[in-house]
């Protein structure tokens, strides 16, 4: 149980900062907010890979790790986009 959770933080921190990574622009994104992003596409990356079969494979699971890649990418895009803070400023105003 212990070594799930560490495994999950550890590869939701790569996910995320990849996901980052490949994100064109800035991101005004905490490293909290990103590694929640990445342990959460891990998450349900895993899980859409075991519902259709492709997660227990001998080796590394490149498809699985590939889909938790696209759904990170997915939720950076969606946390930048609904929190705005590079357009106007924290509470609304233009930012100098």
């Amino acid at each position: 149980m212990i070594g799930a959770i560490i495994s999950a933080i550890i590869i939701g921190a790569i996910i995320g900062a990849l996901a980052r990574l490949l994100v064109p622009g800035r991101q005004h994104m905490s490293i909290g907010l990103t590694l929640v992003v990445g342990i959460v596409a891990a998450l349900i990356g895993t899980l859409i890979a075991q519902a259709a079969g492709l997660a227990d494979t001998r080796g590394i699971d490149w498809i699985e790790h590939l889909l938790q890649l696209v759904l990170a990418i997915a939720g950076v895009l969606l946390v930048t986009r609904l929190g705005g803070a590079g357009r106007s400023g924290r509470f609304g105003r233009k930012s100098t």
